[in-house]
């Protein structure tokens, strides 16, 4: 990753985020599962259930949002990016536009300043 671009470095991490925030979730799903099926009077089985189910819900969310922001963060680096490339090819040719016009500038001065001499015919 060392010559990757930041943008697809963000999402590689929110990527990775996203797979382990799931994983987490899933594992808390199932312990509320087991504790449901554990449970020996319906209204705890049914609250057991109910939690595994919000869980996921919550989890889910929460990873959908994640993954949002890393995709806005990394939009927005490499919109910036551009720009700032942009900005520097503007710059340099701007540069390269004011050279000219001194270069120009310097040689109809030369040219004033030396005596035209007239040509003898022979």
């Amino acid at each position: 990753m060392a010559d990757a671009n930041l943008d697809v470095v963000i999402r590689h991490l929110a990527k990775q985020q996203h797979k382990s925030l799931l994983a987490a979730a899933k594992k808390q799903r199932d312990r509320y599962a087991s504790l449901a099926a554990k449970a020996k009077d319906k209204p705890a089985k049914d609250r057991f259930r109910q939690l595994a189910k919000d869980t996921m819900e919550h989890a889910t969310a929460a990873a959908r949002r994640l993954q949002m922001s890393a995709d806005n963060a990394a939009d927005s680096f490499a919109r910036s990016m551009r720009q700032a490339a942009a900005e520097q090819a503007d710059k340099a040719e701007a540069e390269k536009a004011r050279a000219v016009k001194a270069a120009e500038k310097k040689a109809v001065k030369a040219a004033a300043k030396k005596p035209v001499k007239a040509k003898t015919e022979r």
